[in-house]
């Protein structure tokens, strides 16, 4: 699936959302060759069309609201439409996995909704990803115990619209969102003084989580744990799968919830307590973003489709695809993991909730089923595990290991070799 994922395909996706002039949030929802309306229509029928393919796995929906206005960002109440292709996971359907690019697009001007603005980089990129993945998924009816969703979402140069509404409505279903990613901005490898890094992509990845509490954000740097949260656990996760030859790509893991004075749609996910996390190219050109088409002293400003690499994004599109997979097909990220700190003792002791569910499955060669846990461990100022113990189908084990010098982490296998994320342990109480 990975050496199916097309060049010529991509640019095509890029140039025909170029081609609709401007998809500006409020642009023309009607004309069917100009503006966001006509974006929205076009992907939603390919979508639709990988679908058919899909044996009934792929479900496409558009998913839309009333945006009210919001000064200095959008003039008038808009409708946003999010258009959401849904692999339905076999055995655990609520726990879900999401990809999302944007295809709204600006100029220079954020409510000029009239004048071109081509986004072919910002985000025009991000959306021939998620439809890549929704195609090469489609036509190979892949099944995983969870779902993948991969979106492309609206509004999001306004206001993060339509990924905020995506995240509350999965978080109102009581949905298990055990990892969100934007593609924003992964069309072009190198920067405006030239620099170029053809094999890197950065993934932004938050620390302490927006969502704790005082009192638990207290105990996380208590025991040393800001460096793993939830969502830097995925980043971690994601360079152990992703950074490879398989996908040509070395996954640079940033240690922040994105770049400075920026935000993108994996933020709305974390506000909400869901890990999420932001891929973004390596360097970036600023002339070709948020700008008005025009050349200034021989310089090109604009976001335009000669300005993207199309083998770059096709290598992001790989990065992606090992990710979703993977996250998909191996049993869901540990719950409810401690560390018993009840004694003074150099052993350590970790608990953990045993997923009976996955554990059932076992053995009857179905999808999902589970073959153990690992426990998994770092030096304190390492950034990525370096050392695993098998501990089997339990929920609890003892390790020779102080707990004092090194960080735990829990992670759940597959019978299907797949890895869970781990999990950090809290102390128990």
């Amino acid at each position: 699936m990975l050496a199916e994922i097309d060049q010529n395909r991509i640019q095509a996706i890029i140039s025909k959302l170029v081609s609709f002039g401007t998809r500006h949030t409020a642009s023309n929802q009607t004309d069917p060759s100009r503006g966001i309306g006509a974006a929205r229509d076009w992907i939603a029928a390919q979508m639709e069309g990988f679908a058919q393919a899909s044996g009934g796995r792929l479900n496409v929906t558009v998913q839309s609201f009333i945006q009210p206005a919001v000064p200095g960002e959008l003039a008038n109440d808009t409708r946003i439409s999010n258009i959401i292709a849904r692999l339905e996971g076999t055995t655990e359907p609520n726990r879900v996995y999401v990809v999302s690019g944007h295809y709204d697009s600006r100029n220079t001007d954020i409510l000029n909704n009239i004048d071109d603005a081509p986004g072919a980089d910002d985000d025009a990129s991000g959306v021939a990803v998620s439809m890549e993945l929704a195609r090469i998924f489609s036509e190979h009816n892949v099944t995983t115990p969870a779902t993948m969703l991969l979106v492309a979402v609206a509004g999001e140069e306004q206001g993060l619209f339509g990924s905020t509404f995506l995240a509350q409505s999965l978080f109102n279903s009581s949905a298990d969102v055990q990892a969100a990613f934007t593609n924003d901005i992964v069309g072009a490898s190198t920067a405006d003084d030239g620099t170029s890094d053809p094999n890197d992509i950065r993934l932004f990845v938050q620390g302490m989580p927006s969502t704790d509490s005082a009192a638990m954000a207290a105990q996380r740097i208590s025991i040393g744990g800001e460096n793993d949260s939830p969502t830097r656990q995925i980043g971690r996760f994601v360079s152990e799968v992703a950074s490879n030859n398989a996908t040509n790509m070395t996954v640079q893991v940033v240690y922040r919830a994105d770049r400075f004075l920026r935000g993108g749609d994996h933020e709305p996910f974390l506000k909400l307590g869901f890990p999420g996390a932001r891929f973004t190219e390596p360097h970036e050109n600023f002339a070709h973003q948020h700008q008005d088409v025009r050349a200034v002293d021989n310089v090109q400003f604009g976001d335009l489709l000669e300005f993207v690499d199309i083998p770059f994004t096709q290598r992001v599109a790989r990065v992606n695809m090992a990710t979703i997979f993977s996250l998909a097909s191996a049993p869901g990220t540990p719950k409810n993991v401690t560390i018993d700190t009840s004694v003074l003792t150099n052993n350590s002791t970790l608990r953990w909730d045993f997923d009976s569910a996955a554990a059932a499955l076992s053995g009857t060669g179905g999808v999902g089923g589970l073959a153990g846990y690992e426990i998994v461990w770092r030096a304190t100022d390492e950034p990525f595990w370096s050392h695993v113990i098998d501990v089997g189908l339990v929920s609890e084990a003892t390790v020779l290991q102080s707990k004092d010098n090194v960080v735990f982490g829990v992670r759940a296998v597959g019978e299907n070799g797949m890895r869970s994320p781990a999990t950090f342990p809290f102390p128990s109480t």
